[in-house]
């Protein structure tokens, strides 16, 4: 964002939420610079400039953490542009992504991987299509990543890497990026080595020369946003679906009770107690995954312990009615995998 653009009408940082959430992002006039993301992109810049890159990846704010297709910049989250806006993001959307120092970086990092693959069409190079696949292949909303697969690195969570070729490089790029030379010893007799090797090979050849492609673009800029902050939010609640944190929240309040502590025994607990038996129960129901349902039950547990939730009927009601909501939750992720296909 330009030093020149005006200052915003009103103190909005002392703002009651009401009130703030009432403001139109691009009215906030944020700025990287003297934010607690400029340290940060400067990290970043100086791991690229250790590893003898010389390319610099714009970073701007924008309404999300993404690097536009083909178009080597960076668009970061303009909550963390300030940390009033971080704030009100972990209240409105239940937490901050890249909110912390360590969580910022592996999301700069992931996103200087494709930043890079675009600067200097690497996606075009027959090895990279050999290695990571076709770029060209299409996004899925869904993915059924393979949990225990040593083919690809371990970076973001969710096997993240296994998502697409762009993100199985940006992926792997970040790890090489952050590990110095330990990748070498962590990723030992992995196939995901062969990755990591080249990567290595590959900037030691291309990162002191310039990039072949470079912009001023900055798609879905904060300072053009004329939403709200509130409709932001609304937005992005409905957009994310079951991956909002609350999403199951409502269901979660039905099955338990909202109590005092110490007025019965704490949801998670329960949850946590019984997890084996949910997990096979629901597996031989559905026949998903136990890994997935799993990770379900991982999310519930922890929307439990903040939500201060306890058990409020017998034992073996709750433990029906906990089988029964999480293999009917279970049945609709399969069912939207199913239309994602069919589409």
């Amino acid at each position: 964002m330009s030093a020149r653009q005006r200052r915003p009408a009103v103190n909005w940082e002392k703002l009651p939420d009401e009130q703030l959430l009432r403001m139109r992002v691009r009215d906030l006039a944020l700025r990287i610079e003297g934010s607690p993301l400029a340290g940060r992109i400067d990290r970043l810049y100086a791991e690229l400039a250790g590893r003898g890159i010389v390319f610099r990846p714009p970073c701007y704010l924008a309404d999300e953490w993404f690097c536009p297709d083909k178009v080597p910049v960076i668009g970061v989250p303009f909550f963390l542009a300030h940390p009033r806006l971080t704030k009100l993001e972990n209240k409105m959307m239940l937490e901050a992504e890249g909110g912390t120092d360590a969580a910022c970086m592996k999301l700069l990092r992931h996103e200087a991987g494709h930043a890079v693959n675009y600067a200097y069409e690497l996606f075009r190079r027959t090895r990279w299509r050999e290695l990571f696949g076709r770029f060209s292949d299409k996004y899925s909303d869904t993915y059924d990543p393979l949990p225990y697969s040593k083919r690809y690195v371990t970076h973001l969570p969710d096997h993240y890497a296994q998502a697409h070729p762009d993100e199985d490089f940006a992926e792997t790029f970040a790890v090489w990026l952050s590990s110095g030379e330990g990748w070498r010893t962590k990723y030992r007799g992995w196939p995901a080595l062969r990755k990591l090797r080249y990567v290595d090979s590959l900037m030691a050849r291309i990162g002191p020369t310039p990039p072949t492609v470079t912009t001023r673009e900055t798609p879905y800029s904060a300072a053009r946003m004329t939403r709200t902050l509130a409709a932001y939010y609304e937005r992005k609640r409905a957009g994310m679906g079951e991956d909002f944190p609350g999403y199951y929240d409502p269901g979660l309040v039905r099955l338990f009770a909202r109590a005092p502590a110490g007025s019965g025994e704490p949801a998670a607990a329960f949850i946590r107690r019984n997890r084996r038996a949910i997990v096979d129960g629901v597996a031989a129901w559905t026949g998903e995954r136990k890994f997935d349902i799993d990770r379900l039950l991982r999310k519930l547990i922890r929307r439990c312990r903040a939500l201060d939730l306890v058990v409020a009927r017998g034992e073996a009601e709750t433990a029906f009615e906990i089988g029964a909501f999480v293999t009917a939750v279970m049945k609709n992720v399969h069912r939207f995998r199913e239309d994602a296909a069919d589409s």
